[in-house]
């Protein structure tokens, strides 16, 4: 799959093509529907190169950086996906507020019609672009009428539910991390590299596995999970108990991580591992214990629990 960052790497020479647009973060089921109705309305026009156009960042974190949604992906991960869903070519296009005062006829010439020369766009049905969000997929009909493409609006729905990220993000601000994973079609996983941390888990005989979150990244709420933990390195997977948020039972202001105690295991050495965390099913809320006797025959029993829910969900 091909990567452009900006419209300068976009080959002069580059055929027909079937264009996609969106934020694509999380590339839940909706996402993914729209993606596969690109291949098969490229495949049906004889066109090759199904393009997704999307922003880095959000285009709310550049126009109201107070109300920018926390992201479910990196645009690392979301490029990774979009590569396994089949996509040709993925243009991430720097957002600012220069490309933000675009009208949306601007946004159709400069980006579908003279960088990437389409063919036809698949868009959600709910999509809006330029100045204001003043474009939809009634404009973008009428001007691809005028200039050659042609342009597919596609539902969203999930049964009763739209798919969308934030029906995800809702799903993780409440824990349900098994409704979550209904919308993205997997498990919501997240992604780091492992840190020492105050190794109180080792202390207390259930060595974790600590992978910082950063402030604008989605991760689900405080509480105790049952999952997996995945190394990069080797891709080997095991069973885990995981933990989220920052322990109130010990005093002092600690940043919020994602801690993964794999089960039955002491002996691993993850310092410095890029991870995958895939959470399937959330255990118990975050709770603050008058002292470590409580917590540790809590930890026995969130083990015990995660052992049984991940070998039901085997």
């Amino acid at each position: 799959m091909q990567i452009w960052t900006s419209f300068a790497d976009v080959p002069s020479d580059l055929g027909p093509t079937v264009v996609t647009i969106g934020n694509f973060d999380g590339i839940h089921l909706g996402h993914q529907h729209v993606l596969q109705q690109a291949r098969t309305t490229a495949d049906e026009l004889g066109v090759t190169e199904v393009v997704v156009v999307t922003f880095d960042p959000h285009p709310i974190a550049v126009l109201r950086p107070e109300h920018a949604p926390p992201t479910l992906t990196s645009i690392e991960t979301r490029v990774r996906l979009l590569s396994e869903a089949g996509i040709d070519a993925v243009l991430v296009v720097p957002f600012d507020r220069d490309m933000a005062s675009w009208s949306p006829v601007d946004f159709i010439d400069r980006v579908l019609v003279d960088a990437l020369r389409a063919r036809a766009v698949v868009v959600g049905a709910n999509f809006r672009f330029g100045n204001r969000a003043a474009g939809d997929v009634a404009l973008l009909r009428g001007v691809g009428e005028e200039r050659g493409f042609l342009v597919e609006g596609v539902e969203l729905d999930g049964g009763p539910q739209v798919w969308s990220s934030t029906y995800v993000r809702s799903c993780l601000v409440t824990g349900d991390v098994s409704g979550a994973a209904e919308a993205l079609g997997r498990p919501f996983t997240v992604r780091g590299v492992v840190v020492r941390g105050d190794q109180r888990g080792r202390e207390l005989g259930y060595p974790t596995a600590n992978v910082p979150t950063p402030a604008d990244a989605a991760a689900p709420a405080d509480g105790v999970y049952a999952g997996w933990l995945t190394r990069l390195d080797s891709g080997e997977s095991y069973p885990a108990a995981i933990s989220v948020g920052t322990n109130p039972t010990f005093d002092g202001e600690r940043e919020r991580r994602v801690e993964s105690y794999v089960l039955d295991r002491d002996d691993l050495e993850l310092y410095d591992v890029e991870v995958d965390v895939s959470f399937v099913e959330r255990l118990r809320g975050m709770v603050k214990f008058e002292g470590v006797e409580a917590l540790v025959e809590t930890m026995h029993d969130d083990v015990r629990r995660a052992r049984e829910t991940l070998v039901t969900r085997a």
